[in-house]
């Protein structure tokens, strides 16, 4: 039911000019609030003749959506800068964040949301600090699952939800764009086998066309990627910290294209996950350990130098005889994603890691803090490759100073593997605790 609320409602508090234009103080204002009975909640702003969308910073993953009654429907969505951001660009804007309800993306995928991630630490923290999944985890405990089955079955129906309302992107696109990902278990970051088992156990569960198997981009696990590929599954291939790392992982996309045996190669589709401010965070510290002017004024500096070599790789490595013998037999290329695009430095630009890195058949995908940042005030315009000689300078003088490319990709894996694995284990501890709370209430 439809409800009108003052200027108290929590839009307001959000910027008052922003890249939507500028709000009139002179035009009385109201707040059309609908709660459908799907959850999903749209707050219509009555002022003016204009529409646009604002992001409300109080309610997470939801769009304040402003219409205008002028023409007596109102019922048009504005496009913002992640429409400008695919149709102008052709990059993919995609959302970090996977929880209950999932209609809660429905805002999302008006305001240009083409696609989803999740990860173990996204399920640890939706799960274990929400309501929404009590019911079925009720239902499946006392069915006599067990919690690692209880987990999967938690997991699954969000994906295979949230695959349903990307599936008319997915399909307009041809199976270019629409996909929602979900990763395999990050115990078995080292078991190559295992990690192949996990992906097509995973797939068959989910059985979903628009659905990606998330494979981190471990040594152990880089001929696991080969394997899945070959049997036509589509990865997203996670946790890529390093230009070595990352060759390796294109290298194993074509290896699986070209070993699947398949006529028929457009269905099989990929990402690389090349993480970006991780980099930074790490870089910095050892760069003000140095101390020096020159490695001071380097800060902030060294993720997007990489990305824009990864790029360059990208650019490489999707060329030639080879590629071009793929691109007969219906391959599409496995496009980079841009992958921990929040700032973790409150003294950097809030778009830092999604502003330069812009460029035609690339995924940025965002998390609330970098989503609304780029909506409000981020700049549309091709940058990944509009200065390639000063990445490599920059990449080169890092290294002259000692920082160790290698050693810096190494770490980052181990932090990342280690911190997934971690909220994978916590969440499944607390699952236990409360299937252990609930079977002693019902005796």
């Amino acid at each position: 039911m439809a409800t009108i609320s003052k200027l108290s409602n929590p839009c307001l508090n959000y910027s008052s000019s922003t890249s939507f234009g500028t709000r009139s103080s002179s035009t009385p204002k109201f707040f059309l609030d609908l709660r459908t009975s799907n959850s999903t909640t749209f707050n219509h702003r009555l002022s003016g003749s204009k529409l646009s969308l604002v992001i409300n910073p109080s309610i997470k993953g939801s769009l304040c959506v402003k219409c205008s009654q002028a023409d007596g429907n109102g019922s048009s969505v504005k496009r913002t800068t992640l429409h400008d951001l695919y149709e102008r660009q052709g990059q993919s804007p995609w959302y970090d964040n996977l929880c209950r309800p999932v209609t809660d993306l429905i805002p999302l995928i008006e305001s240009g949301v083409r696609g989803v991630t999740s990860n173990p630490a996204i399920f640890q923290k939706a799960i274990s600090t929400s309501n929404a999944y009590n019911d079925q985890f009720r239902e499946l405990v006392q069915g006599g699952k067990d919690i690692d089955s209880v987990y999967w079955e938690l997991v699954v129906k969000d994906i295979q939800d949230a695959c349903k309302l990307f599936e008319t992107i997915y399909d307009k696109t041809d199976g270019g764009d629409g996909y929602v990902s979900v990763e395999v278990s990050p115990r078995l970051a080292d078991d190559t086998e295992g990690t192949v088992e996990a992906a097509k156990w995973l797939h068959k569960k989910v059985e979903r066309s628009n659905v990606y198997i998330k494979i981190p981009a471990t040594a152990p696990c880089i001929p696991s990627i080969k394997e899945v590929i070959s049997l036509g599954i589509s990865v997203n291939v996670t946790l890529i910290f390093s230009l070595a790392r990352y060759e390796a992982v294109i290298d194993a996309y074509l290896d699986g294209l070209e070993a699947s045996g398949l006529s028929d190669l457009s269905r099989v589709t990929s990402v690389a996950s090349f993480f970006v401010s991780r980099v930074d965070t790490l870089v910095d510290k050892m760069l003000e350990k140095i101390g020096t002017p020159e490695a001071l004024d380097l800060r902030g500096k060294a993720a997007n130098a990489q990305a824009a070599l990864a790029y360059k790789l990208y650019q490489k490595k999707f060329s030639g005889p080879r590629w071009e013998a793929l691109v007969k037999k219906g391959a599409k290329k496995q496009r980079l994603l841009w992958a921990s695009t929040s700032v973790k430095n409150p003294a950097y630009p809030d778009t830092l890691y999604v502003d330069p890195l812009i460029g035609p058949d690339t995924v940025s995908t965002m998390p609330d803090q970098a989503l609304q940042a780029f909506i409000d005030h981020g700049s549309v315009a091709r940058t990944i490759d509009s200065n390639v000689s000063e990445a490599e300078g920059i990449y080169t003088a890092l290294e002259k100073l000692g920082i160790d490319w290698s050693f810096v990709g190494s770490q980052l894996e181990l932090e990342g593997v280690d911190s997934f694995k971690k909220s994978f284990d916590s969440l499944l501890d607390s699952l236990q605790e409360k299937a252990n709370t609930l079977k002693l209430v019902s005796l």
